[in-house]
């Protein structure tokens, strides 16, 4: 990968989605962040109201954001969502709900960036996933399988995509200290979540140099304290 490569980031209007673009740009990268609501002030790139579960729309976004950028040298799959849901109620609906917002955006986003990614030498993918697909708690089975999807969509590009020299990998991050996590749980002790700065760090390592060897891996980020069943973005 250039010194300068152009990354392409959904989710990127989220806390880590955000944290991972300026990051990514601090270090040189040309960044472009693509979201679902409107675009937020930001001296990034960015192509807001986009719905990366329609097919038409992803590819719209990453042809845009290829405009923007030269091109698509990494795509950070951030793109996601939360639901706790028991397997009472409206449990369908969350099943569908969760595959839609954390795996099918992945699948969509990815198909649409390979002719770019296939273009340049030694691209990258990174996708989200979470601890939790891990162990996943009552009420989290949803989130847990889509996540747990992310892992196997990973090792399935990695496979698929090794002789184009497109290493994927995913980060699994366990509750990430977010201002909506922090309303969603004031009795938790925010101190034992991961921060979303953290959380970029591991996604600079996968897109630089000392991941050219490295594919098909999905890393837990948890401050050490290992996979826990409460864990969400």
């Amino acid at each position: 990968m250039s010194s300068s490569p152009s990354i392409v980031i959904t989710g990127g209007f989220g806390a880590l989605g955000s944290a991972i673009g300026m990051a990514a740009a601090d270090a040189g990268a040309r960044v472009c962040l693509i979201g679902h609501g409107n675009a937020p002030d930001t001296p990034l790139p960015s192509i807001g109201n986009i719905d990366l579960t329609d097919p038409d729309a992803a590819q719209a976004a990453l042809q845009q954001a290829s405009g923007l950028l030269g091109g698509i040298d990494a795509l950070v799959n951030v793109a996601g969502g939360f639901q706790w849901q028991t397997s009472s109620g409206d449990a369908f609906d969350a099943w569908d709900r969760m595959y839609a917002m954390n795996l099918k955006t992945a699948v969509l986003a990815t198909r649409a960036a390979l002719p770019w990614l296939r273009a340049r030498p030694q691209a990258r993918i990174v996708n989200v996933g979470a601890t939790a697909a891990l162990s996943a708690a009552a009420g989290m089975g949803a989130y847990a399988a889509s996540k747990a999807g992310v892992i196997k969509l990973t090792e399935a590009l990695a496979a698929e995509l090794a002789e184009a020299g497109i290493n994927v990998n995913a980060v699994l991050p366990s509750i990430i200290d977010t201002p909506q996590n922090r309303r969603d749980m004031p009795d938790a002790d925010p101190r034992q979540w991961v921060r979303a700065d953290d959380v970029a760090r591991v996604v600079l390592f996968f897109l630089g140099p000392g991941a050219v060897a490295v594919t098909g891996a999905a890393l837990p980020v948890t401050l050490g304290r290992g996979a826990r069943s409460d864990e969400r973005l």
